[in-house]
């Protein structure tokens, strides 16, 4: 084996062993490092088009950056400022509920004790409120990593791939670079896919609740947006609640209204129009994957799983194309 070959190995060696180190050190922070990174990914784009029009490259990275920053809080901002100050208004909503709810079925009444449940919500909107203010530093000092971060990424967006080019032999560098193009593809459909399908969501939904009369119809509609953003759950997980809420008040005539328009027209209309003209070409991830990433991710690792479950899918799509590829070429 040559010394420059023993060279190489050794490098990639002590870089997983740092990396792998680096995680255990800093898990408490893993989770807004891999977003940033994914993001920096997303917007490396946007940075070099600002380059290529001769914007210095620390001007554009910090003007993509901020952008960044700023459709991060624009976007909690309003829902969190929203929800304390009308925290009062929620908890008494609630408490005007009925105490029991008859529920017939089959010849059967089941009474549903609606103190129990208002009481059990109220606590826990309260614990919420406190934990949210008992962590605000914490969750501010996130947000200024993210920047950091992100900011220092644009800032050297080839650093990580001309490590990776040294350390790997060069007859890997196509695998390198098919599976740079799917991590390319793959966050993109993640990220401006799923912001282009909330986009269209906020002003579907905002017409919907106004029309079905509901108050705060821009908190909904903004928290109808960021639900796109989670398959699973998604806006008509919204609509059923304002549904069960609405049928505990009596109002069943919109309850079935808002849990219909709900699912239908702000859940998937959206998604018919935008997600099938960008996600194929861009993505190439079967629904039934991306879906499969998305739930294996959040049980397994938490809230990063909603990007890095369907990615590392992707990228094992992306495997088994190499492989398959290549032993067409060897029986060829």
């Amino acid at each position: 084996m040559s010394s420059l070959r023993r060279r190489r190995y050794v490098l990639a060696g002590l870089l997983v062993g740092i990396g792998l180190i680096a995680v255990g050190i800093l898990w408490a922070v893993v989770e807004t490092v891999f977003f940033a990174i994914t993001v920096a990914y997303v917007l490396y784009p946007l940075r070099q088009r600002l380059v290529d029009r001769s914007v210095p490259n620390r001007i554009a990275s910090g003007i993509v950056t901020m952008v960044a920053f700023v459709a991060v809080v624009v976007l909690l901002a309003p829902i969190a400022w929203t929800l304390f100050r009308r925290r009062s208004a929620i908890i008494e909503l609630l408490g005007n509920l009925p105490d029991e709810l008859p529920i017939e079925a089959f010849g059967f009444t089941y009474v549903v004790d609606v103190v129990s449940l208002v009481n059990s919500t109220s606590e826990a909107l309260r614990e919420l409120a406190f934990s949210i203010a008992a962590d605000s530093v914490f969750i501010t000092l996130q947000l200024t990593l993210f920047t950091i971060v992100l900011y220092g990424l644009l800032l050297r967006p080839n650093a990580v791939g001309r490590a990776a080019f040294e350390i790997t032999p060069p007859s890997y560098h196509d695998v390198i670079r098919a599976l740079h193009n799917r991590i390319g593809g793959t966050l993109y459909a993640l990220y401006i896919i799923q912001a282009a399908t909330a986009v269209l969501t906020f002003p579907v939904a905002l017409v919907v609740f106004f029309t079905l009369g509901y108050d705060d119809v821009f908190v909904l509609a903004v928290l109808s947006a960021i639900l796109q953003f989670f398959p699973i759950v998604g806006p008509g997980m919204l609509a059923i609640a304002l549904g069960g809420y609405d049928f505990l008040i009596g109002m069943t005539d919109r309850a079935i209204a808002v849990i219909v328009l709900g699912t239908v027209v702000i859940g998937v209309l959206p998604d018919i129009l935008i997600r099938p003209r960008l996600a194929t070409r861009q993505a190439n991830l079967p629904a039934s994957l991306y879906f499969v990433g998305f739930v294996g991710g959040v049980l397994t690792v938490g809230v990063i799983g909603i990007i890095a479950g369907p990615l590392i899918v992707a990228l094992l799509v992306e495997m088994v194309d190499l492989l398959s590829e290549r032993s067409g070429e060897i029986r060829d």
